[in-house]
């Protein structure tokens, strides 16, 4: 199957939905589209609710692309690419409805990025995360704020240095990164359903007041994320790094 990006609205519920085949990880195209769709959906008046989510049963989102990654060969692509990232975020920030994020395995990088951009993010107990980003000779610069404005300095400090430990969806519940875990997808499905059917008769003009109201504080994400985008389009191309993406692809 190849790799997409759709939309359904149904009842003033829209679900955006992702996919990539290697792990639903993020090559610049679907992270465009994502942050094009996010916004669209912030501007439609048929939608009051929006549920993101990715295809498959045991990875939420594999994070950034290795084959586009070993690819950048100067910091200005680099740049370009990581950009792709903070626009996705930007995008989620915005966005004047609430975003539920549906969590149902892995997340890596990005996708962990990609969940703590959410307003209200349901998991299952197959959720674990990892900010893997120090492994391959770079950081999580780009998804930083957004992960360190759920968990926390401490638990984003962790999650940052430790870069190749699974931290279980439990550890991410208790930090804040997640706000219900589930035994099963079908749970986990049963409950977004439940809240994203009452949200969708909820005062839309409330909720996009009490948007603004938690996502205080971050109006400089604009500049912030061109800045952060920029050191790690720097950093992608250092030889450190190009060995080091290497010999994970090789794995």
């Amino acid at each position: 199957m190849s790799e997409y990006v759709k939309i359904t609205t149904i009842n003033g519920i829209g679900t955006i939905e992702f996919y990539h085949p290697q792990s639903n990880s993020l090559p610049a195209n679907i992270l465009a589209k994502l942050a094009t769709t996010i916004t669209d959906a912030g501007n439609d008046k048929n939608i009051k609710v929006i549920i993101l989510k990715s295809a498959g049963e045991r990875a939420f989102c594999a994070g950034a692309s290795f084959d586009e990654l070993i690819a950048i060969d100067n910091p200005e692509q680099g740049k370009k690419f990581f950009l792709g990232f903070a626009n996705v975020i930007n995008a989620a920030r915005k966005c004047p409805k609430f975003i539920l994020g549906r969590v149902q395995g892995k997340a890596v990088g990005g996708g962990v990025g990609m969940a703590a951009a959410t307003d209200y993010c349901f998991a299952t107990k197959y959720s674990s995360s990892k900010l893997s980003e120090l492994a391959i000779g770079i950081g999580p610069f780009v998804v930083g704020p957004a992960v360190e404005r759920k968990i926390g300095t401490s638990a984003f400090s962790a999650m940052t240095i430790n870069a190749t430990k699974w931290f279980d969806a439990n550890w991410s519940r208790e930090k804040g990164l997640y706000t219900d875990v589930f035994d099963s997808v079908e749970e986990l499905d049963d409950e977004i359903d439940k809240l994203a059917s009452t949200l969708s008769k909820s005062n839309p003009e409330a909720m996009e007041k009490l948007k603004k109201v938690m996502w205080n504080g971050t109006e400089d994400w604009d500049r912030l994320l061109d800045k952060r985008a920029e050191s790690s389009g720097i950093l992608v191309i250092s030889d450190f790094t190009s060995k080091a993406i290497a010999k994970f692809k090789s794995k």
